[in-house]
C-alpha cells in the first residue's frame, strides 16, 4: 500500500490535473517560471530573516537606551 503525504492532498484539493500528471511523472512545461517563482520565495525568505534580525537589534538598542536613562537620572538624583 502506497502511503499517501499531505502535500499530496493539497496538491489535489489544488488541482486534481496536475496532481495526477506530477503521479505520472509528466515533465512539467512551465520551468522557467517555477524556477523564477522560488527565486522570488527565496529573496523574499531573506527580507524576512533581515527584517527579523533588524527589529531585534532595535529592541536591545531600545533597552541599552532604557537602561542608560535610568542610570542617567539615577545619577542626577543624587
Amino acid at each position: 500500500m502506497r502511503v499517501i503525504r499531505a502535500s499530496e492532498i493539497g496538491a489535489y484539493l489544488y488541482c486534481r490535473r496536475a496532481w495526477k500528471y506530477q503521479r505520472r511523472d509528466v515533465p512539467s512545461e512551465n520551468v522557467q517560471e517555477m524556477v523564477f517563482g522560488a527565486e522570488i520565495h527565496r529573496q523574499h525568505g531573506r527580507r524576512v530573516m533581515a527584517a527579523g534580525c533588524l527589529r531585534t537589534l532595535a529592541l536591545a538598542m531600545l533597552l541599552a537606551a532604557m537602561v542608560l536613562f535610568v542610570a542617567y537620572l539615577l545619577r542626577m538624583a543624587l
